[in-house]
């Protein structure tokens, strides 16, 4: 068995066949946590999970790109490879407001898992040093917010952090050094140094496509050796991040396989023993015994 923890099949990308993916992910017995990142996709990952008794499952919040005033963004900047553009590859920003009792109601439903995406992405920075520093304090603001709910619905938190790692752990271990939430830094990029700093906070570690590249000319390789297993838990962000040996232009949740192969390989130990680590590690985590 293994637990995708990160797959987006509330997306445009999966609208005509959401539930073949799903089915056909179950029938390999491989569990999907279906994320949001604003009100609609939040919204229809808890429709989606609750039309499954087990192993599907909802994740609600607000990423932080969609705080953004109108931007088009193009997703093939983080494929693995390039492909021919397709519609779901590119979607538009309109500075969506954090309605918290709405996505608190999101939250309490029996399918949601944790708040997330949420987090910090400094990728499409605006020019000027004050419009920068408000830029980054519109997105902890939020992101307060989405850590306050977490808090008080008990779920964890699923982590977006881009270029922005030391001010994501800085805000972490000064404001919340009380009252840490649980959770997992998502599609993990961070340098060595910063993953002991997550470690201290307690903090797990989603890996994905992205460990058979370097990415900002860091070596996921040495990041996975040094992690403890217990601390590593498996995504693939479908419908993006897609592994090399996968086949097709999606990311689609049955190819967390070859993310649980390259890290047996990176950990040289067994597969049956990465996928029965990690996959305890996301049922602890996320508490799926539970739901």
């Amino acid at each position: 068995m293994l637990v995708d923890t990160h797959g987006h099949i509330n997306f445009a990308a999966f609208q005509n066949d959401a539930a073949k993916v799903l089915e056909q992910s179950l029938a390999q017995d491989i569990f999907v946590i279906m994320p949001g990142t604003k009100y609609e996709t939040s919204r229809r990952a808890v429709e989606l999970a609750a039309t499954y008794e087990r192993g599907v499952y909802a994740a609600v919040g607000l990423h932080p790109i969609h705080l953004s005033e109108k931007r088009r963004v193009d997703v093939l900047e983080v494929q693995s490879e390039r492909v021919e553009e397709k519609s779901w590859m590119t979607f538009e920003t309109k500075a969506e407001e954090f309605d918290y009792p709405v996505f608190k109601e999101l939250a309490q439903n029996e399918k949601t898992v944790a708040i997330g995406e949420v987090g910090l992405d400094y990728y499409y920075r605006p020019k000027g040093k004050a419009r920068l520093e408000a830029f980054k304090e519109k997105q902890k603001e939020v992101l307060r917010a989405q850590i306050n709910l977490a808090l008080e619905a008990h779920l964890p938190v699923i982590f977006h952090c881009r270029v922005a790692h030391d001010d994501l752990l800085d805000m972490l271990e000064q404001e919340y050094s009380d009252s840490m939430p649980r959770g997992v830094i998502h599609s993990y990029t961070g340098n060595l140094e910063q993953t002991k700093r997550f470690l201290e906070l307690g903090f797990s570690f989603g890996f994905n496509g992205l460990i058979f590249k370097q990415v900002q000319g860091l070596n996921p390789q040495e990041v996975i050796s040094f992690l403890p297993l217990e601390r590593i838990v498996l995504e693939t962000d479908s419908p993006y991040l897609k592994p090399p040996q996968a086949k097709g232009e999606r990311n689609e949740p049955l190819n967390v396989r070859y993310v649980a192969d390259e890290i047996a390989r990176i950990k040289n130990i067994s597969l049956k023993d990465i996928a029965s680590a990690t996959t305890k590690n996301a049922k602890t985590l996320f508490r799926l015994n539970q739901v």
